[in-house]
């Protein structure tokens, strides 16, 4: 009796120490993610400070506020050239120990050296809790994932390849469908060249939109397959695919504005104004002109990039909660509202983006927006150079700055451009 006394004891204690570390773990797991005592400041770090970028941070800010009536919104924003000046003053603040709350970034590969360095919590238990990893495609959140954890939670989904121009522009120059390959739409500028319209607007400000650009006429001339080679090594960075994309690049070039100087929303504005013809650009593009109360089927329309129907290059803003965030209940609650359906849907028509959640309303869109969610789902996909899907900060910037050298250097050292995209490359590989 004695003996069993004991192992009944003992049975009784072994049970008692599973309970208490069953409770504390459920308990410490669901701390980790609640927000329910969340006060004071939510400082939030972006670029987005003006146009259509404004607009969405404020529809998002304004669905945070009524979910969070004891927070305080505080938009950190650094403006300009699509986020270049916001990333330095970033890394600064993170190497200094001076975290904001939360930080925008794009999706991928551009949050590698944050996450190599230690300095984002692991949000896959968030992501649970809050039910993402049913609502979310599961392609966006493998990219998304590293080594089996998530650090990010995007807020949209952006197309980089696409095509704008103006219609009036266009009928002047006895241009009535869209070009349908870089062939086609370097013919189509050689009209706009004729009756005195610049046959493609370039913005050479921060070297990034013609990066983008290039980023395009590479997905264009060699196909979706050869362009993911480039990122895997099936294609190599120094041979003919991408000499011929140099080459269709120097022809484009050689059609744009004489000014080298311009940010993208004043090379849209040749766009819009009937000054220039074409204009490679992100679909948020749409929403800084309709911000600027011009209209979308009127003034400017669309197309799939030329040569890339049925290709969706796809990029995404998302937010992070970063170690030692001051106000980490803060941030939590943010990124909370970033997921949300609510969010989502308060912030993309706005923004000029598709809604990452599956169950987005798209009655809310425009019709830009809604055939880009049907392509979406159909579309090959594949990833955006230039805003961080395919390379981390420091190929990026490498990438950059390589095409823009090329750029301003009037186009003329096609090899010399080949040997940093292949310098850019080995950047990547080793940043």
């Amino acid at each position: 009796m004695q003996k069993n006394s004991k192992l009944a004891i003992v049975i009784a204690g072994v049970v008692a120490i599973a309970l208490v570390a069953f409770f504390v773990t459920r308990s410490g797991s669901d701390s980790a993610t609640d927000t329910s005592k969340a006060s004071g400041n939510l400082e939030i770090f972006t670029w987005w400070a003006s146009g259509g970028e404004a607009a969405g941070l404020e529809g998002m800010t304004t669905e945070f506020t009524t979910q969070n009536p004891n927070l305080t919104f505080v938009n950190a924003s650094v403006a300009g050239a699509a986020g270049v000046n916001a990333k330095g003053v970033l890394v600064s603040r993170m190497e200094a120990g001076n975290p904001p709350d939360t930080f925008q970034a794009h999706a991928g590969a551009e949050l590698s050296s944050y996450v190599k360095a230690g300095q984002l919590e692991d949000l896959t238990a968030l992501y649970k809790a809050e039910g993402w990893d049913k609502v979310f495609p599961a392609d966006l959140i493998k990219t998304l994932t590293t080594d089996g954890k998530i650090y990010s939670v995007p807020v949209n989904i952006h197309r980089a390849n696409v095509l704008w121009w103006n219609p009036a522009a266009a009928k002047k120059a006895g241009i009535t469908k869209a070009p349908g390959s870089l062939d086609e739409m370097i013919a189509d500028m050689e009209k706009f060249k004729k009756v005195g319209i610049d046959g493609i607007a370039l913005a050479g400000m921060g070297d990034w939109a013609i990066a983008h650009l290039f980023d395009y006429v590479l997905l264009a001339s060699m196909g979706a397959d050869k362009f993911n080679g480039l990122w895997n090594g099936g294609t190599a960075w120094d041979g003919p695919e991408v000499s011929k994309a140099i080459d269709y690049l120097t022809k484009i070039l050689s059609y744009g504005n004489s000014s080298k100087s311009l940010d993208w929303p004043d090379a849209g504005k040749l766009v819009t104004s009937g000054k220039a013809g074409f204009f490679i650009m992100g679909d948020w593009a749409s929403s800084q002109w309709q911000s600027e109360g011009l209209v979308l089927g009127t003034d400017y329309t669309w197309a799939p990039g030329p040569g890339t129907d049925g290709i969706y290059q796809w990029l995404s803003d998302s937010f992070t909660l970063p170690v030692g965030a001051p106000n980490r209940a803060a941030g939590l609650a943010w990124l909370k509202v970033c997921g949300s359906l609510a969010g989502q849907d308060a912030f993309n028509p706005k923004k000029g983006s598709i809604a990452v959640r599956t169950d987005s309303d798209p009655t809310k869109y425009d019709s830009y927006l809604q055939a880009a969610m049907k392509s979406w789902k159909v579309d090959r996909l594949v990833g955006s150079t230039v805003h961080g899907v395919n390379y981390g900060n420091a190929g990026m910037a490498a990438y950059d700055a390589a095409v823009g050298r090329f750029y301003t250097g009037g186009a003329k050292d096609a090899k010399g451009f080949a040997k940093s995209l292949v310098a850019a490359y080995t950047a990547n590989q080793n940043g």
